[in-house]
């Protein structure tokens, strides 16, 4: 299927001045100072902008002490604040920092405990600080091994903020322009594709790579999310992405799995990717990796590292400091001690079902879909047509936040809400989410 989706989706949601609701004395003098200060390229999120003080656990606070439920930020992804890694983070910074290029256990200790989650054929690890950071270095090494240059990625694809990086991430926008040696395909999109979207999807890529080749450049890599967040969330059904996976390197090139939203527990496993059967030649890692810290970086086939590797060295003064160390270790530790993974596939089972009963009572729902903690649910205006009902979703999301609830919403259309709390999120507080989403559309 041909890529006609727009570039790019409307920020729905965001602030806009014209628009707001009355803001009080002080909000509108730190929105007038932040868009003095930080210039015209930043968004704020909602109508009605959040001054965010002070999180726990899935709470944050805002400057007057109101709490909202936080179902979006898979940054703290253990829960906010969380005390075993604050601890961590302080004990290692009270001892020493530095990078590495000097021996120390912590970073090795997490070298060690990281690659043991992962597939043993990804042998070495390599630290960054942003996710960002961790696709570029994929990036590069993909290119050294291969040869090549051509990378596909999906319609709304977001894959980090570095130049190299935005030009593969169509989802920010029609400003930023998508390299020549860059295909995209539509995403695998169950529920408008039908039963033959793993076949079609895996055909889509056989045929992108092919027309790179056709303009000279030679296949590199198959670059996704394995959730597909940023495209609307599609994680169905589980396996498509191993014939994905094996499109791409019929056609020489390699699968790059980015993780830095599904992984990390998110998806009720430790990897987005395993619940397809699909093991990648390089898994890259950001955000929820030190909970909060500055910390990712990407595992590798030790095979595919030998040519970059003696050719180019590679340093990266904080990737893999002794206190982003800390952090993750402190983080793989509560997600095996407090059962997370676990936990967000029993109560991301429970918003399912939840949201289900909210769809028999709301036929604006036309489609409720995720994997653990990761939650698409589509808004149409008619279940027949699929009509994307864009400005009800951002009635909605702005309600929520009104309600004291924080979301978000995705897809080309705008039209997906997306719901990603922190993986404590218990059923309780995944109870009053659901109560204040069936207001929100009973407002309408």
């Amino acid at each position: 299927m041909p890529d006609t989706a727009p570039r790019g989706m409307a920020m729905i949601n965001a602030f806009d001045p014209a628009a707001a609701p009355a803001l009080s004395p002080r909000e509108r003098a730190m929105v007038e100072r932040r868009q003095r200060l930080l210039g015209p390229a930043y968004r704020l999120f909602y109508e009605h902008p959040v001054h965010l003080v002070r999180g726990d656990g899935a709470w944050l606070f805002d400057a007057d002490g109101k709490r909202f439920l936080d179902c979006y930020n898979n940054v703290a992804s253990l829960g906010h604040a969380h005390p075993r890694v604050v601890e961590a983070i302080a004990r290692q910074a009270a001892r020493i920092n530095t990078h590495t290029r000097y021996l120390h256990d912590t970073v090795l200790d997490y070298a060690e405990a990281l690659l043991a989650t992962l597939p043993p054929a990804l042998g070495h690890v390599m630290f960054t600080c942003t996710g960002s950071e961790a696709n570029d270095l994929a990036l590069r090494i993909a290119r050294a091994h291969t040869g090549g240059e051509g990378i596909v990625v999906t319609s709304l694809a977001y894959h980090g903020v570095t130049a190299s990086l935005a030009e593969l991430s169509p989802s920010l926008g029609e400003g930023v322009p998508l390299g020549r040696h860059v295909a995209t395909v539509s995403p695998p999109d169950a529920y408008r594709g039908g039963p033959d979207m793993p076949a079609r999807f895996a055909a889509d890529i056989t045929r992108a790579f092919a027309g790179l080749a056709r303009h000279g450049i030679r296949p590199c890599a198959l670059l996704v999310d394995t959730m597909f967040t940023s495209d609307g969330v599609f994680p169905d059904p589980a396996g498509f992405l191993a014939e994905a996976a094996a499109a791409a390197r019929a056609a020489g090139a390699l699968f790059i799995a980015d993780e830095v939203q599904p992984g990390f527990g998110r998806t009720g496993r430790m990897w987005g990717f395993e619940r397809h059967g699909a093991e990648p030649d390089i898994v890259t890692m950001g955000k929820p990796m030190g909970n909060g810290h500055p910390l990712a970086g990407l595992a590798i086939r030790p095979e595919l590292l030998e040519r970059f590797g003696s050719r180019a060295r590679y340093f990266n003064t904080f990737g893999g400091n002794p206190v982003s160390a800390a952090a993750g270790l402190a983080v793989l530790d509560v997600l095996r001690d407090e059962a997370l993974p676990a936990n967000a596939a029993r109560v991301g089972a429970h918003l399912l079902a939840g949201l289900g009963a909210l769809a028999a009572r709301h036929a604006i729902l036309g489609d409720i879909r995720g994997a653990g903690l990761s939650i698409g649910a589509e808004l149409v205006r008619d279940r027949a047509t699929k009509e994307p009902a864009t400005a009800e979703t951002a009635r909605t999301v702005n309600a929520l936040r009104e309600g004291g609830v924080l979301i978000s919403a995705s897809g080309p259309a705008a039209n997906i809400l997306k719901i990603r709390p922190p993986l404590c999120l218990s059923t309780e507080q995944a109870d009053l989410f659901l109560d204040t989403l069936d207001q929100a559309l009973a407002a309408g």
